[in-house]
Formats: C-alpha cells, structure tokens, sequence
C-alpha cells in the first residue's frame, strides 16, 4: 500500500551585499517557509524552487556565509 507523505515546505532567504559572500538571513518549514515566501513575494524579491539547494543550504546557522562549495550553485539561481 502507498502512502503519501505531506512533506513541509521549506524556504530559505539569502542576503549579499555584493563584496562579501552571500549570508543566509532567514530559513524556515512549514508556516514559517510560507511567511518567508510571502515576505518576498511583497518586497518583489525573485523566488526560485530548488530543493536540493535549500536543503544544503538550511543546514547553515542564521548570518553564516554560504560556503565556498556552494558558490556556483548559489550564483546560478541570484
């Protein structure tokens, strides 16, 4: 029998100041992931789905910088 998982949505914020690496600001699941999104949505701040990046990236402690083995995926989707 098949069972289907609902799996909280997770978001995460970045912020770069363009001399410094890019510093994770904000991350969250569920309710805190949807107030995150809509954050965005309401300041016109591009969104991107890339779930394998956030998940890499919601490991990271708030104000830490992006490490440097993320750069390139990193720069991909800002």
């Amino acid at each position: 029998m098949n069972q289907l998982v609902d799996i909280p949505k997770k978001a995460i914020a970045l912020s770069y100041d363009g001399v410094t690496a890019p510093t994770l600001s904000a991350k969250g699941a569920g309710e805190i992931a949807e107030e995150i999104i809509a954050l965005a949505k309401e300041h016109n701040v591009p969104i991107r789905e890339e779930p394998d990046l956030v998940n890499l990236l919601a490991k990271l402690k708030l104000d830490e910088e992006i490490p440097r083995e993320l750069y390139i995926a990193v720069a991909e989707v800002i």
